[in-house]
């Protein structure tokens, strides 16, 4: 864990902002999810289909996808490729362990029911690995095995895995292979955002992401549980189109969140805690507490974990602290 005490005066606002909006908005969907009076456009689609919250994991993806090229090339530049590979792998998995114990301790306080639980974390660092095995490559030889690692993914969907990844969280371990194929085709469209000369294509690619998914979509369905072909390219075309709408409110109308930038500066620390945060509202086992709560304790519950989190982001951005793996 690195603790940064100085403020970095290079940091590109409008990721730091993207991510703190979709940490605030990941937060919120975790509580929401225990609420059985939640509308249906604020759960996960059952399976085939597409909601807003579907579209919260491969934002923060996408987000990553956005600085990890950036990353690479700065350690690479300091510390040389192998300690840099090392960095990188390490850093991976201690994200999968993270989730991997707060899986287990969800198993344990038995808020999930399965055996078997692959969180968010989990799916982010098995992605950042298979990611991590490909930055070097020019952009087109990782546009190619991105889209060629979520065909094979596809075909063994299809042919044999289907059962086993609706049963498993985020498609479980074999999952992974579609999120890997999100990330290194978010790195893809980085590098030309981050391209001065190249940057104005980072539109119309985002785009044709979006349009090609939903081509794909007649043929092969939308699906989060499936982590589908078609979901990947339309989940990805929106996040970037996300992105870029944060990134035009915040470079030409001057639209500087202070709270968001708080957030997006420590998102690992942040998404841990609020789900330390949300046992206080679990663990009681009261259903007008919690999963039977009326509207306006929802709302005062959701308003607090927010609260709290954002007094907690506010503090450590003043302190100019920043806690990365």
């Amino acid at each position: 864990m690195n603790t940064s005490t100085k403020p970095e005066t290079n940091r590109l606002v409008a990721i730091d902002q993207f991510r703190g909006l979709i940490i605030i908005f990941m937060v919120l969907a975790n509580y929401l999810g225990g609420v059985h009076s939640t509308p249906i456009w604020l759960q996960h689609a059952p399976d085939i289909g597409l909601t807003v919250i579907d579209l919260i994991a491969p934002c923060f993806i996408f987000a990553i996808g956005l600085t990890y090229g950036l990353s690479w090339k700065r350690r690479k530049a300091a510390y040389g490729k192998r300690r840099t590979y090392q960095h990188f792998f390490t850093r991976f998995m201690a994200i999968l362990g993270i989730g991997t114990l707060l899986s287990a301790g969800e198993i344990w306080l038995q808020v999930d029911d399965t055996t078997i639980n692959w969180g968010v974390l989990q799916a982010i660092g098995a992605a950042g690995i298979l990611t991590l095995m490909v930055i070097e490559l020019p952009t087109a030889c990782r546009a190619v095995i991105g889209l060629g690692l979520l065909g094979i993914y596809q075909f063994m969907l299809d042919k044999f895995w289907l059962s086993a990844i609706l049963q498993s969280p985020h498609g479980g371990l074999a999952g992974s292979l579609a999120w890997g194929s999100m990330m290194i085709l978010a790195t893809v469209l980085a590098d030309f955002f981050h391209d001065i000369r190249a940057r104005k294509l980072t539109l119309p690619l985002s785009i044709l992401t979006l349009l090609a998914g939903i081509g794909v979509a007649f043929w092969l369905p939308v699906s989060k549980h499936r982590i589908s072909f078609s979901y990947v390219l339309v989940s990805l075309g929106i996040s970037a189109l996300l992105f870029l709408a944060t990134d035009w409110l915040v470079t030409k109308r001057k639209l500087h969140n202070t709270l968001l930038d708080a957030w997006g500066k420590n998102p690992l620390v942040l998404y841990v805690l609020h789900l330390i945060l949300l046992g206080i509202v679990f663990l009681p086992g009261i259903p007008s507490w919690y999963s039977d709560a009326e509207l306006w304790l929802v709302i005062l519950q959701a308003a607090g974990l927010v609260g709290v989190l954002s007094a907690i982001a506010t503090w450590l951005e003043k302190k100019h602290i920043q806690l990365s793996l």
